[in-house]
């Protein structure tokens, strides 16, 4: 074949295929590296003072003032998740 009778590429299914699913991951890696929306701690004196999951689970516990709904999840620590609020007394995450 000559230089002028080449064909220009055309993408088959196999390609746009592989594409799709490069798409995807790359998608998938993004929105997988997003910050967590949870809600963040009070910005109140107690909420700057608690330093452990015992003082959290204190008014948060199933016996507490404020206990945690029933789907939340059941990980030992909570500014694992929560934003500490401004001037925390705590170690920063």
């Amino acid at each position: 074949m000559t230089e002028e009778q080449k064909q220009p590429w055309k993408p088959g299914k196999r390609d746009l295929l592989f594409l799709g699913i490069i798409a995807a991951v790359v998608i998938a890696l993004v929105l997988g590296t997003s910050e967590r929306k949870t809600i963040p701690a009070p910005n109140d004196e107690v909420h700057r003072t608690t330093t452990s999951r015992a003082a959290c689970m204190s008014c948060h516990g199933a016996d507490g003032v404020s206990p945690r709904r029933a789907t939340h999840t059941q990980v030992d620590k909570c500014f694992l998740c929560h934003a500490q609020p401004e001037g925390w007394v705590g170690d920063s995450k």
